[in-house]
């Protein structure tokens, strides 16, 4: 699968710490130099058959349907698609106006993940979203009278502007759009970020983890009474509308990411990204240098990895698997790990997968840290 990154937005939202400029200075030469490391990069992939395309960002929705499709043209010089290939671009609702989203449907693009956050004005503003509570959900709607049904929409809980009752109203609004997939995260105060200024000086509360352990509880139950399945911790999809491309990440599987800050992985050992800096990638891919870097994993580092990854999800880690991959002295320590925590119910063992219990998935990521080897 491929990841492409479109570094541009708007403006910052306050909770953000992604690589973006809000600055379209560089956006001709920023497509020329997508599709120059496309090519510089066609061979990393052990498999040249897709199943997914991923248009991520920044906003890649800046873009226009015409650059969208001269990149997934770009693609197709050097690998073929699956025949249910996923093709998803991350959009922002002010942007699907009807112009736009009528060009993007004679496109291959056949799912849009939109960053709707909340459909409600005050939570938009304090976490200075570019579009309104009404375009949050008419740029739905209008996606789906163009044809669009395989949709994701990003929902944040547990912001100092919102309480239950907005939270219910939130869900409540979503299911009555029929959106098919959710990605949904608490609100969290990252470093250099605007909210973590806010909150600093006092001008805002700091979200309440109480309140957003009790929304993210209620919106698992409503959201599987309602049909969806609740396969990673942030994540509910309508059977066989669960994300191909997210799932894979989660899954260990190779992927190959494109643009400044995008990452890559192969499928074993090795793990690469590139620089987070517009000017330097663009600059580098003139020259035909690649802007990136690289690790080899240590076995510690793939055990930590697989753990973390795979506890957050329905599926868990497969045992079979860690057992062939890593040494005794790694498996020693695992068993010794996993032990009071399976006595205590915080770990299942279920056809020979290791998963955390539903009710525990909110503090899956210390569970999973508890059995890391440091």
């Amino acid at each position: 699968m491929i990841y492409l990154h479109i570094p541009f937005c708007k403006q910052k939202c306050s909770y953000c710490n992604f690589h973006f400029s809000t600055s379209l200075l560089y956006r001709e030469e920023m497509i020329s130099a997508l599709k120059k490391e496309i090519f510089l990069r066609k061979d990393e992939l052990q498999s040249d058959r897709l199943k997914s395309l991923y248009f991520g960002g920044g906003t890649p929705s800046l873009l226009s349907a015409d650059e969208l499709q001269s990149l997934i043209d770009e693609v197709l010089k050097y690998f073929s698609f699956d025949e249910n290939i996923e093709i998803t671009l991350e959009a922002n609702p002010d942007d699907l106006d009807n112009n736009f989203v009528k060009a993007l449907s004679k496109t291959p693009v056949n799912r849009l993940s939109i960053g709707t956050q909340s459909f409600f004005e005050d939570d938009l503003k304090l976490m200075n979203r570019a579009h309104s509570a009404p375009e949050a959900e008419s740029s739905i709607k209008r996606s789906q009278d163009f044809g669009f049904e395989n949709i994701s929409i990003d929902l944040i809980y547990g912001s100092p502007t919102s309480n239950m009752d907005i939270w219910k109203k939130n869900l409540e609004k979503t299911l009555e759009l029929q959106v098919p997939h959710v990605s949904s995260y608490a609100l969290t105060i990252e470093p250099k970020t605007a909210l973590n200024t806010w909150i600093t000086q006092g001008k805002i509360k700091a979200p309440d983890e109480i309140v957003q352990h009790e929304e993210f509880f209620y919106m698992t139950a409503l959201l599987k009474e309602n049909g969806f399945d609740h396969y990673e911790i942030s994540n509910f999809g309508k059977p066989g509308l669960h994300s191909k491309h997210n799932a894979a990440y989660w899954k260990y599987n190779e992927y190959l990411g494109l643009g400044p800050s995008a990452h890559s992985y192969n499928g074993r050992e090795q793990r690469s990204w590139n620089i987070a800096n517009n000017r330097k990638y663009i600059d580098l891919l003139s020259q035909n240098k690649l802007a990136k870097e690289s690790e080899i994993l240590s076995e510690k580092d793939q055990f930590n990895e697989m753990l973390m990854i795979g506890l957050r999800t329905v599926w868990g880690v497969d045992l079979s698997v860690l057992k062939d991959k890593f040494t005794a002295k790694i498996l020693d320590h695992f068993e010794k790990a996993i032990k009071h925590k399976l006595e205590e119910d915080i770990l299942r063992i279920e056809n020979n997968h290791l998963k955390i219990p539903e009710k525990h998935w909110f503090l899956a990521d210390g569970i999973a840290s508890d059995l890391f080897i440091i």
